[in-house]
């Protein structure tokens, strides 16, 4: 978490949204293309006509409860999770000190856009790719990054249709698709990008239950997985003081897998609030920017932030005083260093 928030970079730099009012001074979204929030849900969904069984998988070392459909690993509705980097079990993700794999991992990336700089492809089937396009100038309006159209970088984003909405956190290496059915808005757009950046979602943070109530008598049966926190794949927020962003383009509405009507999380006092997938919060911005950092020089500078989690090849590690700390249930806390290689040994 960032001073007010909680934060991954999933193998690069996943982050929960940070607090304020959304961004609109310098890139305004069509009134036609807000998504409206009155007694519905304004929650993204991979495949909403299907469901598919739960099965817990392991992905940069956490545990994590997934929805299986048409082969996707599908985490909190909208969510892909990488085929190829989840496990039924766990891995080693670790070495002892002088310690080295046997072999190359394959497919490990830092998951962070080198440079600030997505790339990106639009599919000529995908209706309405104004939203897209809305979006990505939404971004660059707003934050330190730039999108570029591809021309052969092997790493990219591919906007295509799809029955929902649905994209990776981070970049994963190679092609990645975000999908956007018909119904997916250009705030539905700002929000899948906001995934693809390394973004996860705000109600996930690790000390929501100081801020918000989730009604589980009012969740759609099966779909009770999504209302987890990190702290139930393992880890402990008990530290992080950070304030919950109810503005965040990456909030949950109060409705969201709501088989009743009645509101699936309200704040602690039992009001309810307006999820919003107009723009950015202010706070988005600053997480970020936080993220995708500016030097002096014009390079990339990541600024890590004490009592922040990031996930850095492959492994979700804490940031403390200004050193990287791993949990594991038969160890607890220990100090990691990353190797030149490419891999975490125990300091």
């Amino acid at each position: 978490m960032r001073k007010q928030k909680l934060f991954f970079l999933l193998p690069a730099l996943a982050f929960f949204a940070c607090s304020k009012d959304p961004v609109t001074d310098q890139t305004q979204i069509s009134t036609e293309n807000q998504a409206t929030i009155i007694n519905d849900e304004i929650t993204e969904i991979a495949f909403p006509d299907q469901k598919g069984k739960v099965s817990d998988v392991y992905y940069t070392g956490m545990k994590l409860p997934v929805e299986n459909v048409n082969g996707k690993h599908v985490y909190q509705g909208d969510i892909l999770l990488p085929k190829g980097k989840v496990s039924k079990s766990p891995v080693q993700l670790v070495y002892e000190k002088g310690e080295a794999p046997t072999e190359k991992s394959t497919g490990r990336t830092s998951h962070y856009w080198p440079e600030n700089t997505v790339y990106y492809e639009v599919d000529g089937s995908l209706g309405n790719s104004d939203r897209v396009y809305d979006a990505i100038r939404h971004w660059e309006s707003n934050t330190n990054v730039q999108f570029v159209k591809r021309s052969g970088q092997s790493n990219y984003v591919y906007f295509t249709p799809g029955s929902g909405c649905s994209s990776y956190i981070g970049m994963i290496g190679g092609k990645q698709d975000i999908t956007l059915a018909d119904a997916c808005t250009t705030g539905n757009v700002i929000h899948e990008i906001g995934h693809s950046l390394g973004l996860w979602h705000e109600q996930s943070r690790a000390d929501r239950d100081s801020y918000i109530t989730i009604h589980f008598d009012n969740i759609k049966s099966g779909r009770e997985y999504n209302f987890e926190t990190y702290v139930d794949s393992g880890y402990d927020g008990d530290e992080f003081t950070s304030k919950l962003d109810f503005g965040s383009i990456m909030m949950y509405s109060a409705y969201a897998f709501s088989a009743n009507g009645e509101p699936t999380i309200t704040k602690k006092d039992g009001s309810l609030y307006s999820a919003q997938r107009s723009a950015l919060s202010s706070g988005d911005i600053q997480g970020i920017n936080s993220m995708y950092g500016t030097s002096s020089s014009g390079g990339t500078e990541t600024n890590y932030i004490n009592g922040e989690y990031y996930t850095i090849s492959g492994l979700t590690v804490l940031r403390s005083w200004g050193l990287w700390y791993y949990y594991s249930d038969n160890l607890g806390w220990r100090e990691v260093k990353l190797t030149d290689a490419g891999y975490w040994t125990y300091a």
